[in-house]
């Protein structure tokens, strides 16, 4: 990546690891990836929050939508908070909802 304001951006790469900056909302009446908004990505599901259930949940639609196993998902921050840090190793596709440059 060329020398750009990273603080902008919802991803960075660190090696062959995808760390994603993700708005989540929970108890959505669907589960989808939605847009960027500043510098994280909107992600809805249709989990409770309750007991950081609703990440579990987002993290298992993630690793299908990246083509990754939930063990390759590591959730770095918000287990229990709308603003999460998840880092995704090796994902096998990147959906195409969302516009990586």
């Amino acid at each position: 990546m060329k020398s750009r304001d990273l603080e902008h951006l919802f991803y960075e790469w660190d090696g062959d690891v995808l760390v994603l900056n993700i708005l989540g909302t929970p108890s959505a009446k669907r589960d989808v990836i939605g847009k960027v908004r500043a510098n994280q990505l909107k992600v809805s599901v249709r989990a409770q929050p309750e007991g950081g259930k609703a990440t579990d949940y987002m993290v298992g639609f993630l690793a299908k939508e990246f083509g990754v196993s939930v063990s390759s998902i590591e959730v770095v921050y918000g287990r229990e908070s709308i603003h999460k840090q998840l880092r995704i190793k090796a994902p096998k596709k990147l959906p195409n909802s969302i516009e990586f440059e």
